[in-house]
């Protein structure tokens, strides 16, 4: 039994659509207003056949990769006794649902099954292959099977990385000249390799250099200039917890007092994110307005090319800790302390860990927060997976813990705490533990998170697609390969930006940056791109495209976050996303000559078989009885089976059973 919803709120929808409806309704209706429909039906008969189309996808994109990249497996060792722990959690899970009086829904199909566990874990539908492979399968463990497979896989990668470049505002360019691509690299590669999660934070938290040499002084960078809000950030990511509103004043809504919040960022105070008198080159003037000041007298009018600026100024971000002070504001205007007085760090609850008693503050600070003892920090990531793959989280929001948002299954979040503290935070079991569960494997539920209402988990909540995973989708149905390239890291930039101004001549410096501009700087690492683009969109996973994407790109118009706050996507549903969907070019890219659904349909020589795989390409499922009537009659009435075809695949993308995961 599927569910019945809607994507768009019913004063945006075209009068066809504006109430829920079977699949087959929906379909025929989309099909009046099809652009291929109505051309076909324009069109006389040719006398004479016309030559094939051209093929109009770039080669890079329509041959499959042999090789990715190398992922940490699941382990298969660990099964039995993470199986032994998903059924607690569903023990925990039923306990609250028969306290307050609701029941469990039942367990999910096959298909709904397989196409979740695509869209949740590889961040994306399966391929007609997969579809077929998992769905002909007889194995009895075929879906932790596929749990495990897609947890080892690049696919794993690109979307879980998604999943945090939202969280931790990962974009390309954060500031103006720092190069920020070698830290969206090592978030990736911290997935790849499956980092235990503790280990990793304290790394961001801690890292020194420039961010070539140390790829995890990125996460310090993304707030450069901004000592106060990377606390406030911080302490928000992996505590869970708000305390920004008491950088002015003491919470109005949360215990926390602007002298507490001081006392914290006294830990971090010592940190310093440019180099500094004393380093090498920099003596009695920054070294890099010296190089650009001499650089000036070489260029012709004096401009120096932007290359060169960049490479240069890129190279005084150098993230150390030095000895420093905080002191209270000017206006602090409370009776505990007077204004501008020195303050003593301290954490918010518990102690620092005797362990880094007697390290620097920035190395006790992350200490405290990634402490095992730290229940806060295990909350924090349990429930932010648990929102992941439920829809919704223990505590809403998410980051927000305080006595007004109560978690409405302690001890559930209890039991996933103390399952990845025993791991040793592999986050990796963490997610097998939930999505080996019953409760994950149920039917979802139709849920508003703004109702008011706990939800108590009956199964997992309906939701829209995020918009990677449906530019991701497109791309499964479009091309062979959907990663033609994968985003620089350190060792590939290295070369190309990194000097040492205690040596550096201007020579160096120009032969250097004019590597640079050939490479990767922005305009000729975007030619490059170009070349795996359909009609200006650059055929590749979202996860590796540049971040945020310009304003009118399909993935923006989808919800895309512009990065700049916490988990800030977003899944309202607007006009522009009905057009980009009806009309736009990633829904054209499919119907070309050269697509991979288009190639796996016409070389199918039976039409009943062809039409299973269209609907298996496209929502993992074979059709009904009453799809394969309407198909028949959409196949009968247009002059040329390649349109009826065409016009299938086209209808079904714009159904709402493609754009939600069930």
């Amino acid at each position: 039994m599927r569910p019945r919803f809607s994507m768009i709120p019913a004063a945006m929808l075209p009068p066809l659509l504006r109430r829920p409806a079977p699949l087959l309704a929906l379909v025929s209706a989309l099909l009046v207003l099809s652009p291929a429909v109505a051309t076909a039906q324009k069109k006389t008969p040719a006398k004479k056949k016309p030559a094939p189309p051209k093929i109009r996808l770039p080669e890079s994109v329509r041959t499959r990769p042999s090789h990715l990249m190398d992922v940490e497996p699941a382990s298969r060792d660990r099964r039995t006794e993470l199986e032994l722990a998903a059924a607690e959690l569903d023990s925990l899970i039923e306990d609250k649902l028969t306290e307050q009086g609701l029941s469990p829904n039942p367990p999910v199909e096959d298909e709904v099954f397989l196409r979740r566990i695509y869209l949740d874990v590889a961040g994306r539908i399966p391929t007609l292959a997969e579809a077929q492979a998992f769905l002909d399968s007889k194995d009895p463990d075929k879906r932790i099977e596929l749990i495990d497979t897609l947890l080892g896989s690049p696919d794993y990668v690109s979307h879980t990385y998604n999943f945090w470049a939202d969280t931790l505002r990962l974009r390309e360019r954060p500031q103006p000249n720092i190069i920020a691509e070698p830290f969206l690299a090592y978030v990736k590669d911290a997935i790849r390799t499956n980092k235990p999660y503790d280990e990793w934070v304290y790394e961001m938290l801690t890292a020194d250099g420039k961010v070539w040499e140390n790829p995890a002084t990125g996460y310090q960078l993304r707030d450069d200039g901004m000592p106060l809000p990377y606390i406030d950030n911080t302490v928000r990511i992996f505590l869970g917890t708000q305390i920004g509103c008491a950088q002015c004043h003491d919470h109005p809504f949360d215990q926390w007092t602007q002298y507490q919040f001081y006392e914290l960022a006294a830990l971090t105070a010592g940190t310093r994110t440019r180099i500094k008198r004393g380093d090498p080159g920099y003596e009695k003037t920054n070294p890099a307005n010296a190089m650009i000041s001499e650089a000036r007298k070489h260029y012709d009018k004096g401009r120096v090319p932007g290359a060169f600026q960049r490479m240069i100024r890129a190279n005084t971000y150098n993230v150390s800790e030095v000895k420093a002070t905080l002191r209270l504001p000017h206006d602090y205007a409370y009776q505990d302390a007077k204004p501008k007085s020195v303050i003593e760090p301290a954490v918010l609850w518990g102690e620092i860990p005797s362990k880094a008693k007697n390290a620097s503050p920035r190395h006790q600070f992350a200490a405290w927060v990634t402490s095992p003892d730290n229940q806060q920090f295990q909350n924090m990531i349990v429930n932010r997976l648990w929102q992941r793959f439920m829809g919704v989280g223990f505590v809403e929001p998410i980051d927000d813990f305080r006595d007004e948002h109560p978690c409405v299954n302690e001890p559930a979040m209890e039991c996933l705490g103390k399952e990845l503290v025993r791991s040793g935070f592999d986050l990796k079991d963490l997610i097998r533990i939930i999505l080996y569960s019953r409760t994950y494997q149920r039917e979802a539920s139709d849920y508003d998170v703004t109702s008011g209402q706990a939800y108590y988990f009956p199964g997992p909540m309906i939701r829209r697609m995020t918009a990677e995973q449906v530019w991701d989708s497109m791309l499964t149905l479009a091309v062979r390969n959907p990663m033609p390239f994968q985003r620089p890291g350190a060792e590939e930039l290295k070369p190309y930006v990194d000097v040492d101004f205690a040596n550096l001549t201007f020579e160096q410096a120009k032969a250097q940056s004019e590597r640079f501009a050939k490479t990767y700087f922005l305009s000729a690492y975007n030619r490059e791109l170009n070349k795996h683009a359909y009609q200006g969109n650059i055929l590749c996973r979202a996860s590796e495209l540049p971040a945020p994407q310009r304003a009118d790109h399909f993935l923006r118009q989808f919800g895309q976050s512009d990065r700049e706050t916490i988990d800030g996507a977003e899944k309202e549903a607007t006009v522009p996303q009905i057009l980009a969907m009806f009309n736009g070019p990633i829904t054209h890219v499919m119907l070309e000559r050269g697509s991979a659904i288009v190639d796996d349909v016409l070389a199918i020589r039976d039409t009943r078989d062809r039409i299973d795989a269209i609907f298996m390409s496209v929502l993992a499922r074979r059709p009904a009885t009453k799809d394969r009537l309407f198909v028949a009659k959409e196949l009968s009435r247009t002059p040329n089976d390649n349109v009826g075809y065409g016009n299938i695949i086209w209808a079904l993308l714009n159904t709402r059973e493609f754009l939600f995961v069930q």
